[in-house]
């Protein structure tokens, strides 16, 4: 489902995922029985239009597990780069900061924008790098990424907590970003069948540059199912 995003949380609960969200996160090797045509089908022509791209992982995660993604969209021509930060720590500030200074040495090496594709909370940070440099970026695309909330709305919520972080105050700065417009196209692929992220915490109501994409994939599956890899490679060579 693509265009104007379900108004779905203008001043309505959204519920954290919980045991029975995680619990869908373990259909992921069905789905790889499903994913089966669906890679026969994938397109392998090279990009018409190659465009240098940087991976950002979720918490927790490094730049393995963008793996796929990145060779998929090498062997279409594109020039793509992992993050070089290691383990995404789930400190947003240090890592924005970071991937600040990598996207900077990318555009003066290639001498062009650079597309940012971000998973879960990779994405956000990819969107607030985008929004306070946007001549560096030429678009960010972000999978199952939590726009709203912060944290408080995806299943790490209790990881946070547990290292003394207040959510509702965390909450309250992402919303305050949003005076800072982004300037930039995003794309933001999301799942309701995601037992990670709520998919409603990954719908901007509030960026008239946003364009939403529904998939039928788990949190996980987001980085390799093939339908959300075509659409990755779709997006990055979109104008």
């Amino acid at each position: 489902m693509t265009g104007r995003p379900p108004r779905v949380h203008g001043g309505d609960p959204i519920p954290a995922p919980g045991l029975l969200g995680a619990l869908k996160e373990l259909r992921l090797p069905l789905d790889a029985l499903r994913w089966t045509p669906e890679w026969l089908a994938m397109p392998r022509d090279g990009a018409a239009r190659p465009r240098t791209v940087l991976l950002l992982p979720g918490i927790g995660a490094s730049h393995r597990s963008l793996a796929v993604m990145l060779a998929f969209l090498r062997r279409l021509g594109h020039d793509v780069h992992d993050w070089g930060l290691g383990r995404n720590t789930g400190r947003v500030p240090e890592l924005r900061a970071a991937v600040s200074d990598r996207l900077a040495a990318l555009r003066r090496q290639k001498r062009r924008r650079v597309v940012l594709v971000g998973w879960s909370l990779g994405g956000y940070i990819a969107r607030e790098v985008a929004r306070e440099h946007p001549e560096l970026v030429r678009k960010v695309i972000t999978l199952g990424s939590p726009v709203v909330g912060g944290p408080r709305y995806t299943a790490v919520a209790a990881w946070y907590r547990a290292r003394g972080q207040d959510l509702a105050q965390i909450e309250q700065r992402v919303a305050s970003r949003y005076r800072q417009p982004l300037r930039i196209p995003v794309t933001a692929i999301y799942s309701k069948r995601d037992g990670v992220v709520a998919w409603q915490a990954c719908i901007d109501q509030w960026s008239p540059k946003v364009r939403h994409v529904e998939v039928d994939e788990t949190h996980v599956g987001l980085v390799f199912a093939p339908r959300v890899l075509a659409i990755v490679a779709e997006e990055v060579g979109r104008e």
